[in-house]
């Protein structure tokens, strides 16, 4: 009885139980579709911002181009001078303190002095000891020559008197090539530089007997200001040399093996006389004062010559330059901001800019970003970082590095 006067109740209960979830999902659903409808057209307001891809440009101008050619080489100290002793002796005093720069006619080392000193004064004794001789002979020759006329002496004793003083004068002779001599050997006892230049690792120790045929010697000495570099280039960049070097001296830079230092600036001196058949490169000499000691001998380093320079020329950001199937081409704005692929014919690269030799004039805007994701009339959007492109001239100094072909 109890239960059946329950179930009417609960059976309205679940009623609006269901009535309830079903408004819930209801909604739902409505909020949902409103959302989409409302994105939607928000993004059919912009559809043009959201398709233009977003790059950097920058204009096409014209500049002077330097033109460089690049060889591979290694510095080599200006003089190079191994300081060895010229006679024997002990090792008395080094003059000198390891890596320091010596000027020229400075004390690098004392041996001892004693023996080559004594030496000259015995030399010096010798001739003093034959020129009391001699004035000697000279007399006695002066009163045979008074007494021949009268036959108070005998010819032959005249005779024998003159070759004793011609024996005399050249004994003296022999004894002052003596005294030069002992001086020289004493002289060579102090070592001096024959060259201003930088000192080594010193080779002997004070206290040592040192030999004139020693093979090591006691220091090397190299002059690095200024400093040579031998480098070498194909023998086709030869003619490009020659013509460079007859219009007046040729700037060379040398540039740290990586090619982002310039580590100083010279000039080109020769040109070897002879290619070489094996390796068909020619060697070249340049001069670099190295005032500020960035180069050692021995180093490898970089050289970029300085040939010629291609004024007035269309130039463009080296970034700008892309590669296809076809060729080189780069991607050009036009006035609907969309671009367009042009094909290109390049010449020389210099300073991070390429010139253009044909297919595009100075004042159009090129891409130098984000070109993979570009096809011909895409549409762009130019960065807030986009400028101008940079001149590549050729300044006093030569900053400019990087490499082309004449």
């Amino acid at each position: 009885m109890d239960t059946q006067l329950e179930t009417p109740p609960r059976a309205a209960k679940k009623n609006r139980t269901r009535a309830v979830i079903s408004g819930i999902a209801i909604a739902f659903v409505l909020l949902i579709a409103w959302r989409w409808h409302t994105n939607g057209a928000s993004a059919a307001d912009v559809p043009i911002a959201h398709a233009a891809i977003r790059v950097d440009t920058a204009t096409a101008a014209r500049s002077n181009v330097p033109i460089y050619l690049e060889g591979l080489g290694t510095v080599q100290a200006f003089y190079t001078v191994t300081i060895k002793a010229r006679v024997d002796g002990q090792l008395q005093k080094v003059g000198f303190v390891e890596g320091q720069t010596v000027a020229k006619d400075s004390l690098i080392a004392q041996i001892d002095p004693r023996p080559y000193q004594a030496a000259l004064d015995q030399a010096i004794a010798m001739k003093a000891k034959d020129q009391s001789q001699l004035h000697g002979a000279e007399q006695d020759l002066g009163r045979y020559t008074i007494l021949a006329p009268e036959d108070l002496t005998s010819k032959q004793t005249l005779d024998a008197q003159k070759g004793l003083v011609g024996e005399l004068r050249a004994q003296i002779q022999a004894d002052e090539a003596n005294i030069e001599n002992a001086r020289t050997q004493l002289a060579y006892t102090t070592i001096t530089a024959p060259i201003e230049g930088r000192t080594g690792i010193r080779l002997v120790d004070p206290g040592n007997i040192v030999h004139a045929t020693d093979t090591t010697g006691i220091v090397v000495l190299t002059q690095v200001q200024p400093i040579s570099f031998i480098f070498t280039l194909p023998e086709d960049d030869l003619p490009a040399v020659s013509s460079a070097m007859a219009k007046g001296p040729v700037t060379v830079a040398a540039v740290s093996r990586d090619d982002k230092t310039e580590l100083d600036h010279g000039t080109l001196s020769l040109i070897d006389n002879e290619i070489d058949a094996t390796t068909g490169t020619a060697r070249l000499k340049a001069t670099f004062p190295n005032t500020a000691n960035k180069l050692w001998p021995g180093e490898f380093i970089n050289a970029r010559v300085l040939v010629a320079t291609d004024g007035n020329a269309v130039t463009i950001p080296s970034t700008a330059v892309q590669r296809g199937p076809t060729g080189v081409f780069t991607y050009v704005v036009k006035a609907d901001s969309t671009v367009e692929a042009r094909p290109l014919q390049i010449g020389a690269e210099s300073n991070t800019v390429t010139e253009v030799a044909k297919g595009l004039n100075a004042g159009e805007i090129v891409v130098t970003s984000n070109q993979y994701r570009l096809q011909p009339g895409s549409a762009v959007r130019a960065s807030a970082s986009s400028t101008p492109i940079r001149t590549a001239q050729a300044p006093k100094g030569q900053h400019a590095s990087t490499s082309g072909a004449p």
